[in-house]
């Protein structure tokens, strides 16, 4: 309490310290009577001075296609970034909860990082991998250092959607054969392979998409048919029973049934590859039940298929207990595919596997024009050095799980709070109606509570199915401090939602 006092009044004596000197500079936004302040911050962004918001928005309108939505009624109009802060035009201040969805992994522009690319930039900008340089190739080696067995060989690529399409190209070629299984609420992107193993319908555009692609019931222990209270990897636990004797998993051997099934019914003999994120990232930060990941691997390999990992959004360190998410569950996968975080917000992505495999796909001719540009591969250096110096991995394991149980408060204090749920700094939330029908939380609710929290400073996504979970997955160098305040945030907009109701 006395710690808490003392935050408080430092708060206050800094805000109205800096308030006389910049209009644009740091906002403070009392969530309720008490006076409850975000935590300070003593960088000042630049005053803002390119096009007026609303001249913003009609560009936006004419110039931009339809198809790049935006978030919140009102827009937000960003202007510059630190660390886990984001600020907009007039300089209010926003608490990034939600990293870039799962991109900025160190800190918007980390002085360290944002170093790196600038002295890159005075020395080359560009030239393609068909001469050498030595970006990539440093960078291929302190990448790979760091991945576990034979995945040593290494692609790089743009984005998340382009290399999860380069793995499953590399799974075809290597084992010949042609099917792929992905679990239903599973994402990995929005190019043409990369859309067939996505199975999201809100991301189908109506046309021919996903040839040889199939899906198996997503091992969701919290929504589906199956699970119990001891079934996840996480500090927080479902509140369902679990009849199940030690050391056993009825929902991991129910779930693996049904993908036994889909194979039996849904695909070839032969399989080239299955492919799954070790936490679901689009689909709700859903978690399967321990030991799934390692069982569906061993069936797949059975049908002859290769286990690709999508890590895009849990990878570098994000889980907090392991570098890697699949290390989680004591699986090694053939293919590894890695993007967001790599790059802290700079494009790039990356696809990793076996000698072996990688010597198979030589026989083709792959060409990335941008792929292992030079000051990517300086930029993700820059990230490398970061997390192990920054010690983020470990501030992932404990801000995560103080985080994670503070949550796990809100579960048990509001009967539409259904599930707490994750590892590390890879967060869901989901809300319900009610705790006993598990029913989706209407969306037009759910933007009430999440406007409410953008009000308030606190930046959160959305996912899952039904759009029903709020996305907790900030830059890895959050503090307590910031964890405290956004669940005192989610509190109360949570609360004045349903005193709104209620009356």
């Amino acid at each position: 309490m006395m710690v808490a006092a003392t935050m408080r009044s430092f708060t206050r004596q800094y805000c109205k310290l800096l308030s006389p000197l910049r209009l644009h500079a740091v906002s403070c936004r009392c969530l309720s009577s008490n006076a409850l302040r975000m935590p300070p911050c003593a960088f000042v962004p630049e005053k803002y001075e390119s096009l007026p918001y609303e001249h913003v928005l009609e560009v936006r309108r004419k110039n931009l296609s339809a198809a790049l939505s935006t978030y919140y009624k009102k827009p937000l109009l960003l202007h510059q970034g630190h660390m886990q802060w984001l600020f907009d035009q007039e300089g209010q201040r926003y608490l990034d909860m939600f990293g870039g969805i799962v991109t900025v992994s160190v800190g918007h522009c980390h002085p360290k990082v944002t170093e790196a690319a600038k002295k890159q930039l005075d020395r080359l900008w560009h030239t393609t991998n068909i001469y050498l340089h030595s970006p990539i190739h440093e960078y291929a080696e302190k990448l790979t250092s760091r991945l576990p067995g034979k995945l040593k060989v290494l692609y790089m690529t743009n984005s998340g959607s382009e290399a999860n399409d380069l793995a499953l190209y590399m799974a075809r070629i290597y084992t010949g054969n042609y099917d792929v299984i992905s679990l239903r609420s599973g994402y990995h992107g929005a190019s043409p392979y990369a859309l067939g193993m996505t199975a999201v319908s809100a991301y189908k555009p109506g046309v021919a998409n996903g040839l040889g692609c199939h899906t198996t019931m997503c091992p969701d222990v919290f929504r589906g048919i199956w699970g119990g209270s001891h079934c996840r990897d996480s500090p927080v636990q479902t509140s369902r029973t679990c009849s199940c004797s030690p050391g056993s998993c009825e929902a991991k051997d129910k779930y693996i049934e049904q993908l036994k099934e889909t194979l039996e019914t849904s695909a070839a003999r032969s399989i080239a590859a299955f492919i799954a994120e070790p936490i679901m990232g689009v689909g709700g930060v859903v978690q399967y039940p321990k030991g799934f990941l390692k069982a569906a691997y061993e069936v797949v390999r059975e049908r002859g298929g290769l286990c690709i990992a999508d890590e895009v959004q849990t990878g570098f360190g994000r889980t907090g207990s392991h570098f890697w998410g699949f290390q989680t569950h004591e699986v090694m996968p053939d293919i590894v595919t890695m993007a967001k975080g790599i790059g802290n917000g700079f494009p790039m992505a990356a696809v990793v596997t076996t000698e072996e495999i990688a010597n198979s796909f030589a026989r083709a001719l792959h060409f990335n024009t941008f792929g292992g540009n030079p000051i990517a591969c300086t930029i993700g250096s820059a990230v490398l050095d970061v997390i192990e110096e920054d010690g983020l991995q470990d501030n992932c394991k404990t801000v995560g799980t103080h985080l994670l149980l503070e949550l796990s408060k809100l579960r048990d204090k509001f009967e539409i709070v259904g599930d707490v749920r994750g590892k590390g700094l890879m967060i869901g939330v989901e809300m319900v109606t009610d705790k006993k029908t598990r029913r989706p939380f209407p969306a037009e609710d759910m933007n009430v509570i999440w406007e409410q929290c953008k009000e308030h400073g606190l930046l959160l996504g959305k996912g899952g199915l039904y759009n029903n979970v709020f996305r907790i997955k900030p830059p890895m160098c959050i503090r307590k401090e910031d964890a405290d305040f956004t669940v005192a945030v989610l509190d109360a907009a949570i609360t004045k939602y349903l005193d709104e109701v209620n009356k």
